[in-house]
């Protein structure tokens, strides 16, 4: 059995209060806690409707007929549970980090506490592992889990979670494009990445999810020495999926990396505003319980 301490009990304690909300309709397959597309029994009104032969009687609004002498039916909402998938980017980059805290540690702790939370409440939980090719010869083949109920499944998901390496290089794209095909009904589809790919492709891809009625959550993980480039003397700098190093003068290279990564962060946020995918930037230095309930009360539906 894998190692589960990115697991924190304290931290489960906190959210557990929180219960994780879909922002679109839901297909399950059981009675929950989520919105449904079709129109079943719950506390929660969604319209009238006229009577047609064959509808049943006990579901007729009298006071509607008495006011207008027409027969009308109450609809309301069906309520089903989630489908939550987990698609972990294990790209080299993604162990990017001091030994333990690693990027790639930073979104086991976010995913497996968001598995255990939704497995609690219900819902069915499954994970994908992004990775290539290159991934399978170096760390082996990746890790795909189809959302299911249950502690044994869940159980499952967790020891696959820890056991994800990082290696080879980025296959996000492709996973993101597969992952749009092959989940076959509606689901929660949370994406955990630093997001290192090309802004059309990327975007064509949140856009191919979206198509397929996903509600997409986005947890970007990035580190703070990432963004500043705040080096002070000449360095070797390390392609973590393959590249060549490159050896330089921070002084010679820092304003053009850093209006390059100005230039790549605006795509995301274009990404965010057209796809309306639920988009959060992370930073690894980031209290993750903090961010977790943060994600958890802004998906809160209001009451009407």
């Amino acid at each position: 059995m894998a190692n589960r301490d990115f697991l924190d009990s304290q931290v489960l304690s906190r959210l557990t209060a929180l219960p994780l909300h879909a922002r679109s309709a839901m297909l399950g397959n059981v009675t929950g806690m989520h919105r449904s597309p079709v129109r079943g029994s719950s506390l929660e009104f969604a319209q009238y409707r006229k009577y047609v032969p064959g509808d049943d009687i006990r579901r007729l609004d009298w006071r509607a007929w008495g006011r207008s002498d027409r027969y009308y039916l109450k609809e309301f909402e069906a309520d089903t549970n989630l489908r939550l998938v987990l698609l972990i980017d294990v790209s080299g980059s993604m162990a990017y980090g001091p030994e333990k805290a690693t990027r790639l540690d930073y979104a086991r702790k976010l995913a497996g506490t968001l598995a255990w939370l939704a497995a609690r409440q219900g819902d069915a939980v499954g994970i994908w592992a992004s990775a290539g090719s290159e991934h399978r010869r170096q760390a082996g083949p990746p890790v795909n889990l189809p959302a299911r109920r249950g502690p044994t499944h869940l159980g499952l998901v967790l020891d696959s979670l820890g056991d994800l390496k990082a290696a080879g290089t980025t296959s996000l794209i492709e996973s993101l494009h597969e992952a749009a095909e092959r989940v076959s009904q509606r689901a929660q589809i949370m994406i955990f990445s630093d997001l290192f790919a090309p802004v059309a492709d990327l975007k064509s891809a949140v856009q191919h999810l979206r198509f397929r009625k996903h509600d997409v959550s986005v947890f970007h993980l990035l580190d703070q020495r990432e963004l500043d480039f705040q080096f002070d003397r000449p360095a070797r700098f390390v392609d973590l999926e393959g590249g060549d190093a490159i050896l330089a003068d921070p002084d010679d290279v820092a304003r053009a990396y850093r209006q390059a990564v100005q230039e790549w962060l605006v795509g995301i946020d274009e990404i965010v505003r057209t796809t309306g995918i639920d988009y959060h930037r992370i930073k690894l230095s980031d209290d993750y319980a903090a961010i977790l309930a943060r994600y958890l009360l802004g998906r809160t539906p209001k009451r009407r």
